[in-house]
């Protein structure tokens, strides 16, 4: 196995695992809010994870008997996330003194997300092939409407959280 297939091997592998660590993360985050928006959308984005997931591992499975990546295989399915469409229901606003378990879910959402479009950025950059480099590339870009998403609503939540809950910097 040269380096660039070894590469997008150890690639492959370790987006699998970030993406069945965000399945986890928010099928986990859709069953613990009381938020019934919060719960729609962090069911779909367990979807959507676990499609990531099996999209990684047909191109994994086709690497291993091919050494090319799947040609048949499509990133589908996926419902782009409004950036500027909350996350989470008008109810959650009027309890925020009490979203802890969101606004924290929120915080590790955003995290998880960013983490993910800079390992796919630094994947496609090291990419010897062009259709690695654009495989990795699209990756990124789907990732990076969940990450504004979260990024939106933290950004439209943390005044309030923080006000409510005592610990505004102001």
């Amino acid at each position: 196995m040269d380096d660039a297939t070894r590469q997008l091997m150890e690639g492959l592998r370790e987006a699998m695992q970030a993406e069945r660590h965000g399945h986890t993360f928010y099928k986990t985050a859709a069953m613990t809010t009381q938020d019934p928006r919060g719960k729609e959308v962090f069911e779909q984005l367990a979807r959507e994870e676990l499609e990531h997931f099996e999209f990684l591992a047909a191109h994994y499975k086709s690497m291993l008997a091919n050494q090319t990546l799947a040609k048949d295989v499509k990133l589908v399915g996926h419902a782009q996330v409004d950036p500027q469409s909350p996350i989470f229901s008008d109810q959650l606003r009027e309890r925020i003194k009490d979203a802890h378990f969101e606004m924290s879910a929120i915080a590790i959402a955003v995290q998880l997300e960013l983490n993910a479009i800079n390992r796919y950025r630094e994947l496609a950059a090291k990419a010897a092939w062009p259709e690695v480099k654009r495989f990795f590339e699209d990756l990124a870009n789907w990732e990076s409407s969940h990450y504004k998403a979260f990024l939106h609503q933290q950004q439209a939540l943390q005044d309030d959280y923080w006000t409510a809950s005592g610990f505004s910097p102001f």
